[in-house]
């Protein structure tokens, strides 16, 4: 099995406001700084994305890819690339904890990545330490920075509903 890298951060929300923000693909080029588009192409019978076509820029690295989700239940979301440019795989998933009664939210990520192009194994785990932190305190920022986020429900809508 692959090596993979993980983070976790604890997030002043309650966990149905994070993975409302998880799940909003269409808002991504607001609050990533490295998603430039993002397009849902499928979606599940309960409105969730399945497919999402995303297109980044993170300087040297530049890429139009495609993910295939899967979610577990409300607190869990786990991807793999269906198809991309530049990367030979892309796995990675959201796992939610509530904390303090539900108030806050331990999220934690976990990535794996292997590009086409020749890399050492340490400089590919370093990127993942760093694409892993970026989303991490990304996320933190836009949950927390959102009306009503301090931990009460319904601060966003679940896409579609």
């Amino acid at each position: 099995m692959a090596e993979h890298t993980k983070s976790s951060i604890t997030i002043e929300a309650a966990p149905a406001d994070v993975m409302g923000v998880i799940a909003d693909f269409a808002r991504y080029p607001e609050w990533t700084g490295e998603v430039k588009e993002a397009e849902v192409l499928s979606t599940d019978a309960e409105g969730r994305a399945e497919q999402v076509r995303l297109v980044l820029d993170a300087g040297a690295i530049k890429d139009d890819h495609t993910l295939a989700y899967t979610w577990t239940g409300g607190d869990e979301v786990s991807w793999t690339l269906v198809k991309s440019q530049m990367l030979r795989s892309l796995d990675g998933s959201y796992q939610l904890v509530p904390t303090d009664g539900g108030a806050r939210t331990e999220v934690t990520y976990r990535l794996t990545v292997d590009v086409k192009i020749p890399m050492l194994g340490m400089i590919k785990r370093k990127a993942e330490k760093v694409i892993i932190d970026r989303a991490l305190a990304g996320l933190k920022k836009r949950v927390e920075s959102a009306p009503g986020s301090a931990g009460s429900a319904g601060a966003f809508e679940k896409p579609g509903a």
